[in-house]
């Protein structure tokens, strides 16, 4: 990450996509999440049978979605742009999928509901959070995952395919494929 207090002429939406320092109320990032909000709002407020609607919706919020994917409203972001779903993913309700950075979702994901994707991360440095300084690291879910209910991913998560986390499971670092992880923090148990 670079100094929060060094001006490199970037933009901080441009800071914000290398993965260093943004202040976090810039009123281009602000314009940006107000934008995703609407769209979110709007899909949120829609009902199981419009899903030529939702479709469209979700296509105009996020960065790439596949085919057969479903997300059951209500679904929470950020930017929106930033998430890429592959194909025959599903998502229960409540996902919040915190996309400051990349988050990238394979094909034929399973995600419980109340999962929650979190990739902002806060410097420790308390003058710096007071001038609301960020940052944030990429989350990966490989294909074929299944994220139990109440799961927590945190910044920086790398899942890989095939890999069972369980429900209300904290996840603090990557994962190995074909595995089963459980608990807080997350811990593999078993391979599959």
């Amino acid at each position: 990450m670079t100094d929060p207090n060094q001006s490199d002429g970037r933009s901080m939406m441009e800071r914000m996509a290398a993965g260093d320092l943004y202040i976090a109320g810039d009123p281009e990032m602000a314009e940006a999440a107000d934008t995703a909000h609407d769209l979110a709002s709007a899909y949120n407020a829609t009902t199981s049978r419009q899903g030529p609607l939702r479709r469209e919706l979700l296509g105009q919020l996020l960065g790439a979605i596949g085919e057969d994917t479903v997300l059951r409203p209500p679904l929470y972001v950020d930017y929106g742009t930033n998430i890429r779903i592959g194909s025959r993913t599903f998502a229960n309700f409540g996902l919040v999928a915190l996309d400051v950075a990349p988050i990238t979702i394979g094909d034929d994901v399973q995600i419980g509901p109340n999962v929650q994707l979190l990739t902002p991360t806060h410097p420790l440095d308390s003058e710096s959070r007071r001038d609301k300084w960020e940052a944030a690291e990429p989350i990966v879910i490989g294909d074929n995952v299944w994220l139990g209910g109440g799961v927590i991913v945190l910044p920086g998560v790398t899942i890989g395919e095939n890999t069972v986390v369980g429900a209300g499971a904290v996840v603090t670092k990557d994962l190995p494929a074909n595995v089963v992880a459980v608990g807080n923090p997350a811990r593999v148990i078993r391979e599959l």
